[in-house]
């Protein structure tokens, strides 16, 4: 199962390069369900591998001029605090039963149902926003609100939340979809490294030779998937990834919740 997390591993990064977003948020559960490594910890591995793969995505954008430095860094700051104090002192604090519920199966149903909100994100057609209400400044109450509840988010289960932070930089900022895209990769990429920082400040220990290699294969898959997404036309396998996360997640649901129900 170990060699089979690992391939899988390369086969999300490949995807994650053809379709441009979404594949990272099958890392928890390979490394949950394949290579046996515990729901709490596998979301704080799931942070060094999204935000290694997101940075190198990030660089491929801020190439062509598409990341939006102010931008990142307005809704980062929120965000970076966020995640932070979630991982330093929220998740460990996460007693091992919540209201007589098992801790494991509950980060595992909130996952599960984050891959089926992801997933609807993936599915859903392409939309052209259009803001024409873009005020000179950003509204910075909703800017901190939401950035610090993304924040949360990518702390507690390791997920990017791009599909969050996408809308947030079209509706506050005004930038173009490929603008947003390159800029969201900026914010995960330093929110996701930040909460694996927390993690090592708070003590938890990592299989780094587990680690690595994932992280590697990961990004090798997204560089070979980006020079692939030339030539091939990724939208049709952005509904097939889109499908298949809902379906992982469903099963995931289903799966935790009879255990919590036993």
């Amino acid at each position: 199962m170990l060699i089979l997390g690992y391939i899988l591993a390369l086969m999300m990064g490949l995807t994650l390069g053809l379709i441009g977003a979404g594949g990272s948020i099958l890392t928890v559960p390979i490394l949950v369900y394949l290579m046996s490594v515990k729901p709490i910890t596998a979301t704080g591995y799931s942070l060094l591998i999204v935000g290694a793969t997101a940075f190198t995505g990030a660089i491929q954008y801020w190439r062509k001029d598409l990341v939006k430095f102010k931008a990142a860094f307005t809704f980062a700051i929120p965000a970076m605090l966020a995640v932070l104090i979630t991982r330093t002192y929220l998740v460990p604090s996460i007693p091992n039963y919540v209201l007589g519920l098992e801790k494991n199966s509950l980060i595992m149903v909130f996952f599960a149902a984050l891959m089926m909100t992801s997933a609807s994100f993936i599915l859903k057609k392409p939309e052209i926003i259009i803001n024409q209400n873009i005020q000179s400044k950003p509204n910075y109450i909703k800017l901190i609100f939401g950035s610090a509840g993304v924040g949360i988010l990518t702390g507690l289960v390791g997920a990017g939340g791009g599909f969050l932070i996408i809308p947030a930089l079209i509706a506050l900022f005004g930038l173009s979809m490929k603008e947003a895209v390159g800029t969201s990769l900026t914010i995960i990429a330093i929110n996701s490294l930040v909460g694996f920082k927390g993690d090592l400040l708070s003590g938890i220990e990592i299989d780094w030779q587990l680690l690595i290699p994932f992280m590697i294969l990961t990004i090798l898959g997204m560089a070979f998937g980006i020079l692939l997404s030339k030539k091939i036309d990724g939208s049709k396998l952005k509904k097939i990834f889109g499908l298949f996360t809902l379906i992982i997640g469903l099963v995931i649901a289903i799966e935790e919740i009879i255990k919590l129900t036993n």
